[in-house]
């Protein structure tokens, strides 16, 4: 028998969301965090040990006595903590260090896509200073370029300038020894989260991520600055060429894996004018903060179905989602995604909307309860409002109904999240 007692590594709104989600189920009863949030322990046990102490985590699994580990950041399953619960029998969900690196490594990812035909734009690696120029030829602008580091969604540089191209290609290079430099593809773009192990898959609605941090994707990349799913743009056409020509070669990938795939595979899309679905990158774990809209559209208990991936038994389950639509506005620290300034106190967070079929509330993130009781920033993103509706333009009003009455000095949020949904 289970003993319905989970931990949740990590500290992110994303962390929110899986204990929200798995509050709402049956499974489990008993949640714990490490490190967790403001969020997380307002209904779970938070823990002082940080998710990249890998014995630290896997010794309070066993303390807790633990059924099921989830992993939500990539930096531990890049470093290998799946791999030691799993020596310890205990089921994780999340990647062992192998399946980990396409994540750990744009270049390995690469290699994978081209060596099994996945769609994905040309690359060319860079490890000579004096080859800049022939490299930048190869290319049309413009020019992308991705270190081969975990960057948290910030290692990329897209620019049509020249100058700042040869300065991002040598500042790689002369940091990392090497980085690549890609074909930019046009088209729109969406995330599909597939929950994956050696019996099947399941893919999750598709969502929508925006990561530049202003309005009409203005500005410098950022960790997501909010979310909605599911993505028209994913029509039925494109998720079945996504299902075909990516998930289905990934997972006979991924299933033949010394340690076999156990966990959330995130597909990264550009989706051309003529529905063609590309690889732009994989994640080896939920997104955030696309975590935060897909993981309330789940009908089945969410702690079976992770549950079941952890053991390699997810083509045992039918795993159903609702109709709803959903949405989320990051509000973040001022001076995100830069040198953020902290410690400043966030007023009307505990905001709620519960009107008909309509749901708003929020997701904590880069915040924590202070001795006092007041909620304090301690991060870039501070939270998220999420709205929950049978309408795309409803969940949006209900994320920007409870954002606009929060009160955090500096602060600042997307006014357009949603904006190509809602102008299709």
């Amino acid at each position: 028998m289970e003993s319905g007692t989970v931990l949740i590594v990590g500290s992110g709104g994303r962390e929110h969301a899986i204990a929200l989600g798995l509050l709402e189920g049956e499974t489990f009863t008993d949640l714990h965090c490490a490190p967790g949030n403001a969020g997380t322990s307002l209904i779970a046990s938070n823990h002082e040990v940080n998710f990249t102490d890998a014995e630290g985590i896997v010794e309070l699994a066993k303390e807790i006595g633990a059924s099921l580990v989830v992993v939500g950041p990539e930096m531990p399953l890049v470093m290998g903590l799946a791999d030691l619960l799993r020596n310890e029998s205990i089921p994780c969900f999340g990647p062992q260090k192998d399946g980990a690196m396409l994540e750990g490594s744009k270049l390995h990812a690469k290699k994978v896509m081209e060596s099994i035909g996945v769609p994905t734009g040309r690359f060319e690696i860079v490890d000579d200073l004096s080859n800049i120029e022939k490299h930048l030829d190869s290319f049309e602008p413009p020019w992308v370029i991705k270190r081969d580091i975990l960057a948290g969604g910030k290692g990329v540089t897209v620019t049509s300038s020249r100058i700042e191209a040869r300065d991002a290609l040598t500042r790689a290079v002369e940091s990392d020894g090497f980085v690549l430099i890609e074909e930019n593809l046009s088209g729109e773009e969406a995330s599909v989260l597939v929950f994956i192990d050696e019996s099947g898959y399941v893919m999750l609605p598709a969502s929508q991520d925006h990561k530049r941090v202003g309005e009409g994707d203005k500005g410098p990349n950022t960790g997501g600055m909010g979310a909605y799913a599911p993505a028209p743009v994913a029509t039925p056409s494109v998720l079945s060429r996504t299902r075909e020509e990516i998930v289905e070669p990934m997972h006979h990938y991924l299933r033949n894996l010394e340690s076999p795939y156990r966990g959330c595979l995130y597909v990264g899309l550009m989706i051309d004018n003529e529905g063609s679905p590309n690889v732009i990158e994989f994640n080896v774990r939920l997104g955030d903060p696309e975590a935060q809209v897909t993981i309330p559209l789940f009908e089945s208990d969410l702690g079976t179905v992770l549950l079941s991936v952890a053991k390699g038994r997810i083509s045992e389950m039918e795993v159903d989602f609702s109709e709803m639509h959903a949405s989320t506005v990051v509000l973040a620290s001022e001076g995100y995604p830069g040198d953020v300034l902290s410690g400043r106190e966030v007023i009307g967070w505990e905001s709620r909307i519960e009107e008909g079929q309509v749901i708003g509330f929020t997701h904590l993130a880069g915040a924590k309860i202070s001795n006092e009781g007041k909620l304090v920033s301690t991060g870039g993103r501070v939270l998220s409002a999420t709205g929950i509706a049978t309408s795309l333009r409803d969940a949006l009003d209900a994320s920007y109904q409870i954002i606009e009455g929060i009160q955090l000095e500096g602060s600042h949020y997307r006014k357009d999240i949603g904006f190509r949904a809602l102008s299709a």
